[in-house]
């Protein structure tokens, strides 16, 4: 998030308004940073438009997945994770891009499948409108089957490079997609051979319900939003038993929560940090911001008034379903003015925040840790670089103390960081099947192309 994650944050005597997300520099000295810290990954947010008032903070940015291939040479282990919409790409050209990347990084990619929200977005690609939040998800579902099987269209010992016999590739063991479905026509096999990962680390941020049934199918990670414990463990829990539901092991997918920590030498040294920004937000800019979220206008929304009382329910929403949710409960529960609900999202825009010392911010991450709130986390600093490096310098070491982190790196690549098995070729398992099944077996397993 350029100079950190509070919207104020480029306002600090400190920050430099040019570190900006299209400062491939910038980005790169993070991750190094990031990396120094032995983190799992460094994870891009983005979308095709114009996400801020670029009057009001820093805006503009690369395509995330051009900057993580200039980030893979800067770095070594540290997972690379881009967001990519299923909504306005195709299939095959995305694959195409996520295998290169994973065989540029040497199988450090990863992928946050958003669906994408906004009729502005929609705008840019000839839509009066945003497809139906149903269809939406629909879309990235067939999204998905279509990249699994393009990822899976080399088999593993595909190449045989025999220069004796004049043969490089066993045809045999490269495999067109053949998909027709509802959304897409996917004829061949991609151009790249099958990737170190075999195919990127999925994750998912939606916690609407299209948004769950997504992630349990096939999500190896979930990026998501939440402000009190009682809420974090009921979405875990959620999450792991439709998992289960799935046939997948509950193991096979990690909750990550958003942070944003706020880092002082003494607890008073971090609210004064956290205030510091607060004061710093323009409450015109912030108020605008709130109003498009839930889909009014400012005058809408007085400073010093609550939130209206007939606000629609989430089902009446088609863009971002959770986070309107999330920021509606969140006033009613706390009864915030709009003033001070601004204020709790000029730092987390939903996340949860937190300002402490080092030892406060780790006490927070492991009881959401100890309580099955969260497998993990997505630390968000408030400030960059400045919050990254009191992150890394700072809250780090006393985790690794109470034995909560790794102190060097065990693989070398981003399903290694997160504990997760590189996937088989739907290919090989059939092939295993064929060889062990009767021939009544192959051949019911032949009629459904397993």
């Amino acid at each position: 998030m350029s100079t950190g994650h509070h919207e104020a944050s480029w306002r600090l005597p400190e920050s430099d308004p040019s570190w900006t997300s299209s400062n491939i520099e910038h980005l790169r000295r993070l991750a190094q940073l990031a990396e120094r810290g032995k983190l799992d990954s460094i994870f891009f947010a983005d979308g095709p438009g114009l996400q801020s008032d670029v009057g009001r903070r820093p805006a503009g940015s690369l395509d995330p997945l051009i900057a993580l291939t200039a980030i893979a040479a800067a770095t070594e282990r540290i997972g690379l994770i881009a967001t990519a919409s299923t909504t306005y790409n195709s299939p095959y050209n995305l694959a195409r891009r996520f295998a290169s990347i994973d065989h540029v990084s040497g199988g450090r990619a990863g992928w946050n499948v958003v669906t994408t929200a906004g009729p502005d977005i929609a705008r840019n690609f000839g839509l009066d409108d945003q497809p139906a939040h149903a269809v939406r998800y629909e879309r990235a579902g067939e999204f998905l089957d279509v990249a699994f099987k393009l990822w899976d269209s080399w088999e593993d010992d595909a190449v045989l490079a025999d220069r004796a016999s004049g043969v490089w590739a066993d045809r045999t063991k490269i495999h067109g997609a053949e998909h027709v479905g509802r959304h897409f026509s996917v004829a061949g096999a991609l151009t790249t051979p099958r990737s170190p990962q075999a195919r990127p680390l999925i994750v998912q941020a939606g916690s609407s319900e299209d948004g769950k049934a997504l992630a349990a199918r096939y999500a190896e990670a979930v990026f998501t939003a939440h402000q009190t414990l009682g809420d974090a463990r009921a979405f875990y829990a959620d999450i792991k038993e439709r998992t289960l539901a799935t046939g997948r092991g509950a193991d096979e997918i990690k909750i990550l929560p958003g942070i944003v920590p706020v880092i002082g030498s003494t607890e008073a040294d971090a609210l004064a940090k956290e205030r510091e920004l607060d004061e710093l937000i323009v409450p015109e800019y912030a108020r605008a911001q709130l109003a498009k979220t839930l889909r009014l206008t400012p005058e809408d929304l007085p400073f010093d008034r609550q939130l209206p009382a007939d606000l629609p329910g989430e089902d009446e929403i088609e863009g971002a379903k959770s986070r309107y949710t999330l920021i509606v409960e969140l006033a009613r529960r706390e009864r915030l003015t709009v003033r001070e609900l601004i204020g709790r999202l000029g730092g987390g825009r939903g996340h949860r925040t937190f300002a402490g010392t080092p030892e406060q911010v780790a006490d927070a991450l492991q009881d959401w840790y100890d309580a099955e709130a969260a497998d993990g986390f997505n630390i968000m600093p408030a400030v960059l670089p400045s919050g990254l490096e009191q992150f890394v310098d700072h809250v780090l070491p006393v985790l690794r103390q109470r034995g909560l982190f790794r102190e060097e790196y065990e693989g070398t690549t981003l399903r290694d960081h997160y504990g997760l098995a590189r996937p088989e070729s739907r290919y090989a398992s059939r092939e295993s099947a064929v060889q062990a099944g009767s021939g009544a077996e192959v051949r019911e397993l032949a009629k459904a192309g397993a």
